[in-house]
């Protein structure tokens, strides 16, 4: 029980910061679209990356600096364009941001968040690498991973659908223009660490 407490609590604090992805789960929760399919999705990749870096993936990655050079640099591209649609989604205002207008269909959705997830070196980092790493330390390296991958799916699956308690707030265009700026900025700040870390 207590390396499946110690694999919980390091992939809780690991994807607790507001990020691309994260950014992205809420939006879908406010919007309500596509909620349990973007949770899902979040969490089985988490699940797939986790018991990828137990299983030794992230000495692999930390022995082909090649690997995480490509998705630092197509994760800042990615990440850049993103940011420059969401801004002009703040811009425009209005009717546009409404919950119910232009909803994106399943598979939009999913790509999106499959860029966003896929394509992130912070979430290879932080689950392949670090969560690979701190697994080492436990002789029961399969209930740590267990622990992880459960709070993957206590997060997503909480910040998805606690995100309805916001509605109230964003049901007002305004709060959908902060928003989309917020995420904006997000997704360019990471992009640019992303950047200058080459």
């Amino acid at each position: 029980m207590q390396t499946y407490l110690a694999g919980l609590g390091t992939g809780l604090s690991l994807i607790l910061a507001i990020g691309a992805q994260n950014a992205f789960v809420l939006k879908q929760g406010l919007l309500g679209r596509h909620v349990f399919a973007t949770c899902a999705f979040c969490a089985l990749s988490d699940a797939l990356l986790i018991a990828a870096g137990v299983a030794g993936a992230g000495a692999l990655a930390a022995h082909a600096p090649w690997f995480l050079l490509l998705m630092r640099w197509g994760g800042a591209l990615f990440l850049l364009v993103y940011g420059a649609r969401a801004l002009r989604k703040a811009l425009r205002g209005g009717a546009a941001l409404h919950a119910g207008e232009g909803a994106a269909g399943l598979g939009a959705t999913l790509a999106v968040v499959a860029a966003l997830t896929w394509l992130n070196p912070h979430v290879w980092l932080d689950t392949v690498v670090l969560l690979g790493s701190v697994s080492s330390g436990f002789d029961e390296q399969a209930v740590f991973a267990l622990g992880a991958i459960s709070g993957s799916i206590l997060f997503f699956f909480g910040l998805g659908y606690g995100a309805r308690l916001l509605s109230p707030v964003f049901s007002r265009s305004v709060a959908w223009r902060v928003l989309d700026l917020a995420v904006a900025i997000t997704m360019w700040t990471i992009a640019v660490g992303l950047i200058l870390k080459g």
